[in-house]
């Protein structure tokens, strides 16, 4: 429309020249007048707990920005020094910092001079304040979205971050672009469901005058909002997780799942940082700040950091060793100080004689030399395939990248790798979770819960559904067993009472996880992990609680430092669950008691063991 206004104004301008040379012609004064039509992005979803708590969500943020003088026909060195004025009151009435170069001022100017050129984004309501009857004709306070995570760091790893899209607006304007980029998901969820947070965007059709003043601008169409995400996450259990990580670890994961249904509850890393961070992009000083950090902030311990499991996969050991016939739960072995395997001696953490032990007292006192003589009878191929039955060496699926695989020795690996089979002294490691054997602490929250619940291998679900803003659902994500394990009950019951007495028992190492007002189940490990030289424990706890009738499995994990002593399951990983069940079931009754008089002889929490 406008090039047909353009067209009249020249021919009237014409018929003007030939009565007179003295009227300047019409069109030289009209050539800022514009109609543009433009995109208004919409508000991002939100992603909120099982209950509707909001942990992800789209804010309306104020932004500073500054208006050239109309009409725009001055040159590129007063628009500068135009903007370099009005930088200067901005920062002096907000106290904040503007760095923009000169020529990023004058590429707006010639490109895009009739809309604002940002100086300072989403300002406090103090700044905000500041600023009041002081912008004069050449500042604007301006309305834009912006991603927001109200609790901060917590879910972190699970949320991942929303950045903006593509680089700054520079170029010149064209119709049917963007107001401002919008966010998309860079990681977690934020990038699983960026498809579905986010919204459509909307429609404003602006009119620029014949100075170059916007006389004209409405909402033709009004943006529709993205998707919201439905976790299955307890915003109050993973506020507790949390809190308890960061008290007691500097390096770990803590897990809650229900075992009835495989949702996760709580999923906690640490350390976390603060997606606020990337909002609307993060500084290079900032990045680089986290990305040095010895400890990765950056990493998500809980489903993509892989450690060996040390004894907590004796359970699991047992579960083959039982259901494949290799042991019955009354048959009895020796629990020696030590053991000769092949040409190998391979220890006990215990130094004395534990005498014969059947299966649930072999797992009250994790008794090492006990499981190196049950996993070689048992032998490779019950053990490998009850381990994967439960879920290790293979992801979870939950929607969240890069989760790890974890590894499973067997045969074919040890060939590819070593030109050989599993051996004994192989064997003998993988039955107290160390040599090749790696997990992430998820996979071993997800087996625990399906130990819990009798044998039903639920599959792990991060997201129940995604609604629309009408609360109509979109997508469901139904509950689904992945696999029934039928246990043989005399199997499952030894099972349940060797890991109740891990809790209870004169020998267990876990009482630290015990609580007055509830039964526990549960099993501690202790692994070494890393090159010799720079040598780490992986010190684990984990179980189900109410023994009965679970409501929760769980799994803690803490990382230690190099050369660091005293860490073992039992004294740094069992007290992070016990202060979690402490606060889950404090309105409970019925204390829970040792069964016998503790042992007098002083021991170590869990044990530690060399490698093959």
């Amino acid at each position: 429309m406008h090039r047909w206004i353009a067209f009249l104004c020249c021919a009237f301008a014409a018929a003007a020249v030939a009565q007179t040379d003295t009227i300047k012609p019409t069109w030289l004064t009209e050539k800022f007048a514009r109609t543009y039509v433009l995109k208004i992005p919409a508000p991002r979803g939100q992603i909120v707990d099982r209950n509707g708590e909001p942990l992800a969500v789209t804010r309306v943020c104020q932004n500073l920005g500054i208006v050239f003088p109309a009409p725009l026909d001055y040159a590129e060195a007063k628009a500068v020094a135009f903007a370099r004025e009005q930088i200067a009151k901005a920062e002096r009435l907000t106290g904040r910092t503007v760095s923009i170069s000169d020529k990023a001022i004058e590429r707006h100017f010639r490109n895009r001079g009739i809309l604002p050129l940002d100086i300072l984004q989403d300002l406090t309501p103090a700044q905000q304040k500041g600023l009041n009857g002081h912008l004069g004709e050449g500042l604007i306070l301006h309305p834009m979205y912006a991603r927001s995570y109200p609790n901060g760091p917590l879910a972190a790893h699970i949320l991942g971050y929303a950045g903006r899209a593509g680089g700054t607006l520079d170029s010149p304007i064209e119709n049917n672009e963007l107001l401002w980029p919008e966010a998309e998901g860079r990681e977690g969820l934020e990038l699983a469901f960026n498809e579905q947070l986010t919204g459509k965007p909307g429609q404003v059709t602006l009119h620029f005058d014949a100075t170059g003043k916007k006389d004209y601008e409405k909402i033709t169409v009004p943006p529709q909002p993205g998707y919201n995400v439905v976790t299955t996450l307890d915003l109050k259990l993973q506020q507790l997780c949390e809190n308890v990580l960061q008290k007691g670890v500097k390096r770990g994961a803590l897990i809650f799942l229900d075992p009835n249904t495989g949702d996760i509850l709580a999923m906690a890393s640490c350390p976390s940082f603060d997606p606020n961070q990337f909002i609307p992009a993060i500084s290079a000083e900032r990045f680089k700040a986290l990305s040095d950090d010895p400890n990765h902030p950056l990493i998500p311990r809980a489903f993509r950091a892989v450690y060996p499991p040390g004894s907590t996969f004796k359970t699991f050991v047992g579960i083959a060793a039982l259901e494949s016939g290799a042991i019955t739960p009354e048959d009895e072995f020796s629990g020696p100080p030590s053991l000769e395997i092949g040409n190998i001696v391979m220890r006990n953490w215990k130094k004395t004689d534990a005498g014969m032990l059947n299966f649930a007292a072999a797992m009250e006192q994790s008794c090492d030399t006990w499981f190196y003589q049950v996993g070689i009878k048992t032998g490779s191929k019950p053990l490998v395939e009850w381990a994967q039955r439960f879920g290790f060496g293979a992801k979870t699926g939950i929607p969240l990248r890069a989760e790890a695989e974890g590894l499973v020795p067997t045969d074919e690996y040890k060939k590819k790798r070593e030109a050989r089979r599993l051996s004994s002294g192989d064997l003998a490691n993988f039955s107290i979770g160390q040599g090749d054997l790696l997990v992430t602490p998820l996979q071993m929250a997800q087996a625990m819960g399906a130990v819990a619940n009798g044998g039903t291998f639920y599959q792990t679900r991060l997201v129940l559904q995604v609604q629309s803003l009408d609360d109509k659902i979109v997508t469901g994500y139904d509950l689904r067993v992945k696999d029934q394990i039928d246990l043989k009950p005399p199997n499952l019951a030894a099972l349940k009472k060797g890991l109740v007495d891990v809790i209870t028992g004169a020998h267990g190492t876990g009482g630290k996880a015990g609580v007055e007002n509830i039964e526990v189940a549960g099993k501690t490990g202790t692994a070494q992990w890393g090159p010799k030289n720079k040598e780490r424990n992986a010190a684990w706890f984990t179980g189900f609680a109410p023994a009965d009738k679970p409501k929760y499995a769980f799994v803690a994990l803490y990382e230690s430092d190099v050369n660091q002593k005293n860490t073992h399951g039992g004294t740094v990983a069992a007290p992070l669950v016990g202060e979690v069940l402490k606060e889950l079931f404090k309105d409970e009754s019925k204390p829970q008691e040792r069964k016998k008089k503790a042992d007098p002889t002083p021991k170590p929490a869990e044990e530690q063991v060399g490698g093959d």
